[in-house]
């Protein structure tokens, strides 16, 4: 599966995980059942994570799977995969979108457990402990641009599948400063499930509520220093499709959409966040003879 992405300009830290329409990335890659998942990380960016940040053979996880976009990648790309969630439902699609893959002979292996974040220590089997090359996610945000619009001519515009759950114990349905509570839980157990140079890959965006635009990666990058994680690199995972004469196709969901002309109609000038943040975090411990990477070009 290619992207068809034109080479970056050298030096930039640029991901275009927006070539192909969402739609299209997951085309026969993923079961239809799981467009019924509100927020779902594009395949492009997960495939772009993965393969750059480990190798065939080692060991992914993401604690907060969803519908199992890291883990199908890193099937496909022959790793061994390992996903959390906590909703049953989720974690039912992203064992479909495995099998998926089995059928499709990719040469990794995954599996799902049903588990509450923030405890993975608890959740992850023993084994693993201290052998996961790449912890990959992207935490529950910003409701108000999730789900999928129906419009039906003369009855308007139906909105379904906005909620990760009704479950209050789901960070999605928390406020902030529970979701960074949950989180600095995962940074934690990091330490104890990296191995010696593994990467904490998240991606994440600002988002705006209540009107007000609330800087997530920058909360991230004070907690991940908060939990004694290192930031390694940064980069922007443009969602957009990038041509080569520079224009750009924007990949904005009707939600964004709506919120900007809502905002532009009151008279607030605001755009469409068109990129979300990829956080490479790394614990302090490294091998002895070892210098740690570079930030990897976006290829």
């Amino acid at each position: 599966m290619t992207d068809n992405t034109p080479p970056p300009p050298r030096g930039f830290s640029l991901i275009p995980a927006g070539q192909q329409h969402p739609r299209l990335q997951r085309a026969g890659r993923y079961t239809p059942a799981s467009m019924q998942h509100p927020a779902r990380m594009l395949p492009a960016l997960a495939r772009h994570l993965i393969t750059h940040y480990s190798k065939p053979g080692d060991i992914l996880l993401d604690p907060m799977c969803g519908i199992g976009t890291t883990l199908v990648e890193g099937v496909h790309l022959g790793r061994v995969a390992l996903g959390v969630d906590l909703e049953s439902r989720w974690v039912s699609l992203a064992r479909a979108n495995i099998a998926l893959a089995y059928q499709q002979n990719a040469p990794g292996s995954g599996v799902v457990i049903r588990g509450d974040a923030r405890r993975l220590l608890d959740i992850v089997p023993v084994e693993y402990h201290g052998q996961i090359g790449l912890l990959l996610t992207s935490p529950p945000y910003g409701q108000a641009t999730h789900g999928t619009i129906t419009a039906t001519p003369g009855a308007g515009v139906n909105k379904t599948d906005y909620r990760y759950s009704e479950n209050p114990k789901n960070l999605a349905n928390g406020d902030l400063e529970e979701l960074l509570d949950g989180i600095a839980d995962v940074f934690t157990a990091a330490h104890t499930l990296l191995r010696p140079g593994g990467i904490l890959a998240l991606a994440v965006r600002p988002y705006r509520h209540a009107g007000a635009l609330v800087d997530l990666p920058g909360a991230l990058l004070d907690l991940a220093d908060e939990t004694g994680l290192h930031l390694h690199a940064r980069a922007a995972a443009l969602l957009a499709a990038l041509h080569p004469d520079g224009a750009l196709t924007p990949r904005a969901t009707f939600f964004a959409l709506h919120n900007i002309r809502t905002a532009r109609a009151a008279g607030h000038p605001l755009h469409v966040i068109a990129h979300e943040d990829i956080l490479l975090l790394r614990t302090p411990h490294h091998p002895p003879d070892s210098t740690p990477d570079q930030p990897q070009q976006a290829v």
